[in-house]
């Protein structure tokens, strides 16, 4: 299996994730690496690390998230694997419920989760973003 941590979809992987008939609730599963340092593009905070940087982000998100019907359901750093094999961890895990795909679209398109995206890329080295179907 290979593996690619990304920090933004590909537009076709977006439209077609998006595009998908299944509109329900979901659960994203995010599997987050951070930078050792965070890299802000106007040079700020050169020694905050990145999973610093990467927390204002998460502080700020719950907000964004509740505004679309949206929801925190478990956030915390990875401290060991029992199964599988990779050839780095990922450093932490985060869970988020959205009512559907599109409430997760209105909450990117909010003017504060794009004011608060910043720390995101600039902690994030990569991540994979895993939907999977809400249980009611």
């Amino acid at each position: 299996m290979q593996v690619t941590n990304e920090t933004s979809p590909r537009p076709e992987v977006a439209q077609a994730f998006f595009g998908d008939a299944d509109h329900g609730p979901m659960v994203m599963v995010n599997l987050l690496k951070f930078k050792d340092k965070a890299t802000y593009p106007d040079g700020r905070d050169p020694e905050l690390s990145g999973r610093d940087a990467y927390n204002r982000y998460g502080a700020a998100v719950v907000a964004c998230l509740e505004k679309v019907g949206g929801r925190v359901i478990y956030s915390g750093p990875v401290s060991g694997m029992l199964l599988g094999q990779v050839e780095e961890p990922w450093d932490a895990v985060a869970l988020a419920y959205y009512p559907s795909p599109l409430a997760m679209l209105q909450m990117v398109a909010l003017p504060e989760y794009q004011a608060i995206e910043i720390h995101r890329y600039a902690g994030l080295a990569g991540q994979l973003n895993i939907r999977t179907k809400a249980q009611p």
